[in-house]
């Protein structure tokens, strides 16, 4: 499902992992984590894909650079990204994006 995110400009983190062996509690994870981000302020929306091969990419849409430091450091987030490092992910990258243009199409 597309993000609904407002005129440019915003700001994108672009989230790309591989994922490792271990499945338990992945998928509840990711999902209270998608939960939890659509509670803070200056969220606008996320988009995710994932590969059979394990690859995926994550973008959340944020309001501000503020916005995305205070994601950072909220406390259940930093957990989650403790329990991946250790368990769920083989790598990751992380990168922010200001979103200066978008275009959108849409059969229909």
């Amino acid at each position: 499902m597309f993000a609904r995110t407002p005129a440019p400009p915003y700001w994108a983190v672009i989230f790309a992992s591989q994922r490792s062996d271990v499945a338990d509690a992945y998928a509840e994870m990711a999902d209270a984590m998608v939960a939890l981000a659509a509670e803070q302020l200056g969220f606008l929306g996320v988009e995710s894909v994932r590969g059979d091969d394990g690859f995926g990419i994550t973008v959340s849409y944020w309001e501000s650079e503020e916005a995305i430091a205070a994601w950072k450091a909220e406390g259940r987030h930093r957990q989650a990204q403790a329990e991946g490092f250790a368990r769920w992910y083989d790598g990751l990258f992380t990168r922010v994006a200001c979103v200066k243009r978008d275009y959108a199409w849409t059969r229909g």
